[in-house]
């Protein structure tokens, strides 16, 4: 080819290419990365992400991005706010060598669970998504956000794909005598999802309600710290109405667990205590066999070591999450490969098809 050629070739796949990086330089994190640029058939990008002895986040990208879309693969691992700064600093990277359109891959969106306003709290997970804007993100890619309302605080589009049809198939193929079993809600507020996979499954509905009653040592002795004073700031003839204080009944199970299958389901286990206490529960009513599906497999803290001890019999959730230290920690936990449906998602947004194909029989409680 003549030089002039070679330019134009040059341009031309410049300005239409694509090209995956992943945020993270730990192995754990690079894995799910690496499974999906297998499925797409292309190269992961060169880059390299490292903390310096400061402990400040570096990112040096080692090949041009100039005129490209490019998508970032980010797992978050136990540190969350390093991960975070990896994924600012690499998307910044981009934006500022010129790549055309950034987009995330972030299966798991962390601080999910801070999407509501709680006293003098904040919403810190609208405060992430301005950081992700003014970065350079254009679109984020994730899986099964705590609250689906959090795709409000985004100003670009956001694809919330959805893990459920990768969890019923392992319910299908790999639960014994499924027919059998019961999907349990552990809480009234996770009643929908679980309606949700009962209905698909055609199997029956409980749920847990309620909570474990406090030994009398636990409880209120009347004083308050610092005293409690009467707000005397108001008008004086105004008398606003006390609401009544919220009393929780003791733990019930509404639905009939004898002699089934228990499949707890919910969207993320981290803290696994109540987990451990819903499976007790089920196990005195009755239940032979007690599951946990869960999409984000956080798993902190002794999260294994409760597991291990405790009345479940099986934990699965999918590698949103890097969790292969509580994997050798506990063999109860097993994972469901997603890699697949995060690739084709990547393939289609390049090409510019639709992403409905993704989302066909999936409902708004799925």
């Amino acid at each position: 080819k003549t030089p002039a050629l070679r330019l134009l070739t040059s341009l031309a796949v410049s300005t239409t290419g694509y090209r995956v990086f992943s945020a993270n330089s730990t192995p754990a994190c690079t894995e799910l990365a690496k499974k999906i640029t297998e499925r797409l058939g292309v190269e992961l990008g060169k880059s390299v992400v490292y903390q310096e002895a400061n402990r400040e986040t570096r990112v040096d990208v080692k090949e041009s991005v100039r005129g490209q879309t490019i998508f970032i693969i980010q797992t978050v691992p136990r540190d969350v706010n390093t991960a975070i700064m990896e994924l600012l600093v690499m998307t910044y990277a981009l934006k500022t060598s010129c790549a055309k359109n950034i987009i995330g891959v972030i299966p798991y969106f962390p601080y999910s669970k801070q999407c509501k306003m709680r006293k003098r709290g904040s919403i810190v997970c609208k405060l992430l998504a301005s950081m992700l804007a003014n970065a350079g993100l254009s679109h984020i890619i994730t899986m099964d956000l705590h609250q689906k309302e959090i795709q409000g605080f985004f100003s670009f589009p956001v694809d919330n794909l959805r893990a459920s049809p990768f969890l019923l198939q392992y319910i299908q193929e790999e639960v014994p005598d499924y027919r059998n079993a019961i999907i349990v809600a552990k809480s009234p507020s996770a009643a929908k999802r679980a309606q949700s996979y009962a209905e698909r499954l055609r199997l029956g509905l409980a749920v847990i309600h309620g909570e474990a009653q406090c030994s009398e040592s636990d409880m209120a002795d009347g004083r308050h710290s610092p005293p409690f004073v009467r707000n005397t700031f108001g008008h004086p003839g105004l008398e606003l109405p006390l609401m009544m204080a919220k009393e929780k009944p003791p733990i019930t199970v509404v639905g009939d667990v004898g002699g089934r299958i228990a499949i707890i389901v919910d969207d993320i286990i981290d803290d696994v205590e109540d987990f451990v206490a819903a499976a007790e529960i089920l196990k005195e009513r009755g239940a032979y066999k007690i599951y946990i599906m869960a999409t984000h497999g956080l798993l902190s803290a002794d999260a294994p070591r409760l597991i291990e001890e405790s009345a479940i019999d099986e934990v699965v959730v999918t590698n949103t999450v890097p969790h292969e230290v509580q994997k050798l920690q506990c063999p109860k936990i097993k994972t469901v490969d997603v890699s697949m449906i995060l690739a084709e998602a990547i393939r289609r947004i390049h090409n510019g098809e639709s992403m409905a194909y993704l989302f066909r029989n999936i409902t708004v409680d799925d």
